[in-house]
Order: structure tokens, then C-alpha cells, then sequence
């Protein structure tokens, strides 16, 4: 049995905070949004960590996501619930990088495939210590497949939205880990809506992107993570495929705890805010110079998980990438399809649409003089490609005909 899930250790929240105005909620208690209507944020006694944890003592322990404990806000360890969440590796690719020193970090190997993985076990953990009994939430595919997963495991009932042309393989595995699925014709945020009433109407908690205070905690261990595997000096750049910007957030925020405890510098990776040329409001924004994004309109991309018109943190994804010095970039359908292709005959990893957008910003950036081919950049690869199309390969041999072997 995996020690990072039976071992008693202290937790350390102290309470929650709004992103905005920075007005204090009791922690243990069910929260939504703050009374402004944005996200919260968990709040820890870091002195208290700093005193109870070192780095010698978290490097003994097992290397997944669980070993954060004092920095995640599951106070009862018999609430814990899990599938095996990794701590995912960082995989060069020189080839279709162009650069050494270019890394990924493949998300793709957590449970249910995703990175949605790590914000929907720790907002589905926290509900059960909480006590809620049904969750509705908006998907593109794969936080629904991971709420699915996770809430089934503890007996919550789960209904997830999704749009109508969301991926087929995504809507087959909501529906076969337990959750009750429906098509809608319209985005993400037109989901989000029909869940937004039943929630008023008490028929369900909302579990949308950053409208519940967990999913962030969950996310912030990849920056966690990379810090750890880069031996404690962070990277000078990380492309992040952005959508509703949990992950991007998250990282922003563990860092800030890291240096807290002494166990990082005050260096800061660039953030790089990757989105897709068809649906980039945060892209418009940052250039705009304004702190939140209006709705994008005709939102359309084959990376249908950064395919989200509105995000309801806009407002800490820009602050993050302008206080890092990085950018919000957008990158065009054929750039990732390419980048995708590239990635998988050149360097064998076998990226989805989303991380594939991420290696078309980094190739665009290093034309532009943006990155440098000696920096040290991660990009993130936010789910296997196995979940997605790819192109048809009929070749066949009759084994009963003459082989020309030279053809081959």
C-alpha cells in the first residue's frame, strides 16, 4: 500500500481566500465562488509546513502526486481517493524541437489519460470530505472522464455536459466510468450555463473550472513536481496549452508556497499562455493590455480542450503571464496538426492537439527571437494522444502473393 496515502500527517490550511479582493472564507466548508463572484483560493500556514517538512524528508518518500500532503487541503487521509497519480516524466525532444534542452512534461500518463486527473482528485476528495452527494460540471472530454472516474470510486453522482462534437472516445468513457452524460449543441460555456441553473436550483453542486477551490490545489502539483525533478531551479520558460487556465494558475501559486519554504529562489519560469488561434480571448486581451478577456465568438479548433470562449479566471492567467515577463500566443490548427505529426515520427511521443499547440508556440517563439535554443523550456502535453484521430495507414500485404521486398 502506497505510504503517501496511509501515513497520518498533519494538514495545513487555514483558510480560503477571494482572487480578487482578497476577502477570508472558513475553511471546512463548502465554497463556491467568493461573494464577488471569482475564484478562491486555498491559503496554507506555511511557516507550519516550513517547520514540519523538509526537502531531505519529501525525498523519501513515494514520487507521486499524494507526497504533497502538507501542501494539499484533504485534511482526513481517509478521504484520499486515487488511481495511481504519477508524478509524470520530462521527455526531450530534440528533433522536432530544434533544442536540447527542450522538455515535456507528459501528462498523458496519469489516470484517465489527462492532467484533468490531478485537479478533478483533489475537488472530488475534497467534496467527499465535504459531504456532497451529486456533482454536474461542462466538459471537453477529459475532466469529464476524470470526474467520472474519481466520483464513481466514492460513490457521488456525477451528470457532465459536454459539447455536441466533443471527441467520441471521451464522451464513451464518461458514460462507462459511471457518470450520466448529455450532448449539448453549443460550446463549453453554453454547458456550463445548464449546470449553473440546476446548481441555483439546488439540484447539484457545480464543479466548473475554478467555481469550486480545489481543482487548483490538484493542479498546482505540476509545478510541484518540476520543481523537484529540475533539482529545485525552475526552468526559464513553460508553454502551457490555456483553456480555462487551472494548471497555468496553480503552477503560478506553487511556486510562490515553494519559495515560501525556502526550497526555491525567486527566479520564475516565463509563462507562456498557449491557445488556439479560433478561440483566444486570452491571447486578445494580453495584447489589449486588459486584465479581463471578453467572450470569443465562433470559437473553433481541432485542440478542443483550449476550446473554451470564457474563462472565469482570465483575470490570474494574465496576471500570472505579465508578472513571469511571458506572453499569451496563439497558434494556428495546421501549426499543431504539424507540430502533432512531427513530434510523433521524429521524436516517438505521441502528442495530443493541446500539447502539439505548445510545440507550435515554442517553434514560433524560437523563430521570433522570443526564446533562445540554449534556454531551458518545458512544455506540457496535457493528455495522451491515443484519445485522438490519426491518420490512416492502409498499407497491406497479401501473404499469399509474391513480396517485393525493395518496395518496402
Amino acid at each position: 500500500m502506497n505510504p503517501n496515502l496511509t501515513t497520518d500527517r498533519p494538514t495545513f490550511v487555514t483558510h480560503l481566500e477571494c482572487s480578487i479582493t482578497g476577502e477570508r472564507y472558513e475553511a471546512d466548508r463548502l465554497h463556491g465562488l467568493s461573494r464577488a463572484g471569482r475564484p478562491l483560493l486555498v491559503r496554507y500556514d506555511l511557516a507550519g509546513v516550513k517547520a514540519a517538512l523538509s526537502r531531505e524528508a519529501l525525498a523519501a518518500r513515494a514520487t507521486d502526486m499524494w507526497r504533497w500532503r502538507e501542501l494539499l487541503p484533504v485534511r482526513h487521509t481517509g478521504n484520499v481517493v486515487s488511481l495511481g497519480e504519477i508524478e509524470t516524466p520530462l521527455i526531450p525532444i530534440p528533433r522536432s524541437a530544434g533544442s536540447a534542452n527542450v522538455l515535456v512534461k507528459d501528462e498523458g500518463r496519469l489516470p484517465t489519460g489527462s492532467f484533468k486527473a490531478r485537479g478533478l482528485v483533489m475537488a472530488v476528495a475534497m467534496a467527499k470530505e465535504l459531504g456532497v452527494t451529486r456533482i454536474a460540471m461542462p466538459t471537453n472530454g477529459n475532466a469529464g472522464a476524470a470526474l467520472a472516474a474519481y466520483a464513481t470510486r466514492v460513490g457521488i453522482e456525477t451528470i457532465v455536459f459536454c459539447p455536441e462534437d466533443t471527441p467520441e472516445v471521451n464522451v464513451r468513457e464518461i458514460a462507462m466510468q459511471g457518470a450520466r452524460v448529455w450532448r449539448v449543441n453549443g460550446l463549453i460555456d453554453d454547458c456550463g450555463a445548464i449546470v449553473g441553473q440546476g446548481a441555483a436550483e439546488g439540484r447539484w453542486f457545480d464543479f466548473s473550472t475554478l467555481k469550486e477551490p480545489y481543482r487548483i490545489e490538484g493542479k498546482k502539483t505540476m509545478g510541484l513536481e518540476l520543481a523537484a525533478q529540475c533539482g529545485w531551479e525552475l526552468p526559464d520558460a513553460i508553454f502551457y496549452p490555456t483553456g480555462g487556465g487551472t494548471g497555468l494558475i496553480g503552477m503560478w501559486k506553487a511556486f510562490d508556497e515553494l519559495e515560501a519554504l525556502g526550497w526555491i529562489g525567486s527566479k520564475r519560469p516565463r509563462m507562456y499562455a498557449v491557445q488556439a488561434s479560433g478561440c483566444a480571448p486570452i491571447v486578445r486581451a494580453f495584447e489589449e493590455g486588459v486584465e479581463h478577456a471578453a467572450r470569443w465568438e465562433d470559437a473553433h479548433t481541432v485542440a478542443a480542450g483550449i476550446r473554451v470562449p470564457r474563462a472565469v479566471g482570465d483575470f490570474l492567467i494574465l496576471r500570472a503571464v505579465r508578472q513571469s515577463g511571458g506572453k499569451a500566443l496563439g497558434v494556428g490548427d495546421p501549426a499543431i496538426l504539424q507540430a502533432v505529426d512531427d513530434c510523433a515520427r521524429r521524436d516517438g511521443l505521441l502528442l495530443c492537439p493541446e500539447g502539439g499547440a505548445t510545440l507550435a508556440a515554442y517553434r514560433e517563439a524560437l523563430r521570433s527571437g522570443e526564446v533562445d535554443e540554449e534556454e531551458r523550456v518545458v512544455l506540457f502535453n496535457c493528455a495522451t494522444g491515443l484519445k485522438y484521430p490519426m491518420p490512416a495507414a492502409p498499407q497491406a500485404l497479401d501473404r499469399h502473393a509474391p513480396i517485393d521486398f525493395g518496395a518496402l
